[in-house]
């Protein structure tokens, strides 16, 4: 199904935003296509001693605005068309949140829990040094994604830097931060989350306090906005992960549930909360809808159902195009993805920018900042999409698509 096809649906955002913008046809054609693609397969080395083969991807989407930043992301789906969309969407974003970054994304299509840990650091560097032809901390810089962790980015940082005979912690970001990871950084997509879905409320005349929210995805992202949900003091209804999902209409007891994950490794079975699927989820009557797992997941078969006041994309392109159109048509605020989630990312600048002076800024710090870039971005898409009298997601990519346009333009088409 088209519908399904995450870099069609990057490539649909796209061509509605330039229909916008007085572009030079040859500087859209340019941007509307990614600038390398890189594919890898290689053997790693399982415990028994059998060699399997996997398949990964690196993809940098655009180099203008400066280094190229992105995620891997380890999971069974991985596909290039997918890797490509998460690229094109990091493009937007970096030049959305106003970073010197242009896009990238990698994956290796693996489910990362059938590995042991042994098994997974060995496909890790393995995977690290086959792209280490295209990442260098000026060129290309990685992060986490579905599927990975600060673990994982460690052992990509230490690769690399005994590639190169010395420590290069600005390689990755997403780091522990005894090897130069930033303070804030794992919270730093959830925090962002939250900041903008309060703008949001704010901007409708909602008040945050008592607020129903529901929360797709209890990973990195999902559990710190409802985290911050709550502390927010809004009431956190129902939750899911990939192995189920709880619901309690009078709020769920988000600490609680976070040690309950951690000792059970899955939301499910909570006490004093009723058993929810996904599907159910999309649909609950709520304030704020927090879609924080993969792309695709309201789409032309479920957007009519949605009962949310504000979609707040914690995910990347969890909502089609045609999802889009109808969830617009009723009204429903989407908070878009590219302003939505990118705490996440301006966090990941201020790790590589504190990495490469070596020189470290103290938690509240960070923080301030990270409000500052995502309510300064977030204003400026409700101005874009009152100008240009266009819905949130067109605004957001009018803007970035814009500035990477005028950029490419003012470095010139070399040679």
């Amino acid at each position: 199904m088209a519908e399904s096809n995450a870099y069609q649906n990057a490539l649909t955002q796209f061509d509605k935003a330039v229909a916008h913008l007085n572009l030079k046809r040859g500087i859209a054609e340019t941007l509307r296509h990614p600038k390398r693609e890189l594919t890898v397969n290689f053997p790693v080395k399982m415990d028994n001693g059998e060699v399997k083969l996997y398949t990964g991807y690196r993809v940098h989407h655009n180099t203008a605005l400066g280094p190229t930043k992105g995620g891997i992301r380890y999971h069974q789906d991985v596909s290039l068309d997918e890797v490509r969309a998460l690229a094109m969407w990091m493009t937007w974003k970096c030049s959305l949140m106003g970073l010197p970054y242009g896009g990238a994304k990698g994956g290796v299509i693996v489910d990362p829990k059938t590995l042991s840990l042994n098994e997974l650091e060995a496909l890790t560097r393995r995977y690290a040094t086959e792209i280490s032809i295209l990442m260098n901390p000026q060129g290309d810089v990685p992060a986490p994604d579905v599927g990975t962790n600060g673990q994982i980015m460690a052992w990509i940082m230490d690769t690399y830097s005994m590639h190169n005979g010395f420590t290069l912690p600005a390689v990755v970001t997403g780091k522990p931060v005894e090897i130069g990871g930033s303070a804030g950084r794992l919270e730093a997509t959830g925090r962002g989350v939250m900041v903008t879905a309060r703008d949001a409320m704010q901007r409708l005349n909602m008040p945050v306090e008592g607020a129903t929210a529901a929360v797709q995805g209890f990973g990195n992202v999902g559990s710190v906005a409802a985290r911050t949900a709550h502390d927010m003091g809004m009431k956190v209804i129902a939750v899911t992960d990939v192995s189920g999902g709880v619901h309690n209409p009078n709020g769920l007891d988000i600490p609680a549930l976070v040690s309950h994950l951690a000792a059970t490794r899955s939301v499910a079975g909570f006490p004093g909360a009723d058993s929810i699927t996904n599907d159910e989820l999309l649909t609950l009557k709520v304030d704020v809808l927090i879609p924080a797992a993969l792309e695709n997941q309201i789409t032309s078969a479920n957007a009519h159902k949605v009962q949310c006041k504000v979609l707040a994309e914690g995910a990347n392109g969890p909502t089609t195009p045609e999802a889009d159109n109808i969830l617009n048509d009723r009204g429903i605020f989407i908070i878009p993805d590219i302003l939505c989630n990118g705490g996440g990312v301006v966090v990941s600048y201020f790790e590589w920018v504190q990495d490469l002076q070596a020189f470290f800024w103290d938690e509240d710090e960070i923080n301030k900042q990270l409000e500052r870039h995502v309510t300064k971005a977030f204003a400026q898409v409700m101005l874009a999409a009152e100008k240009h009298k266009v819905d949130n997601r067109t605004a957001a990519q009018v803007l970035a698509i814009q500035r990477v346009a005028d950029v490419t333009l003012l470095r010139g088409i070399y040679p």
